[in-house]
């Protein structure tokens, strides 16, 4: 007994649908996964406060810009720092 062209044609289609989904629901994971921010708060020092918010250094030596704050250069604050955007930034620096 042979199955349809019809059958066969629609399992072929379920099967590559299946498959294009699996990869996107991947996909979309590890760019989730990769890009949510990881905050921890961090003593760090005041570098400048610009229109565009307050760039400080941390401890291990990342400039960050914190957003709006009332701080003046050379003073060391607590903040939030995003752990994962030290990570992608060490990634694009190795000699660090």
């Amino acid at each position: 007994m042979q199955s349809s062209p019809k059958s066969s044609n629609t399992k072929s289609i379920a099967i590559i649908g299946g498959v294009i989904a699996a990869v996107a629901i991947s996909l979309f994971a590890y760019l989730m996964f990769y890009t949510a921010p990881e905050h921890i708060e961090e003593r760090v020092k005041v570098v400048a406060n610009t229109a565009d918010g307050c760039i400080v250094e941390t401890a291990d030596g990342y400039a960050v810009n914190i957003g709006p704050c009332e701080f003046q250069p050379d003073e060391y604050i607590l903040a939030p720092i995003d752990q994962k955007l030290k990570e992608r930034a060490a990634l694009m620096n190795p000699t660090r």
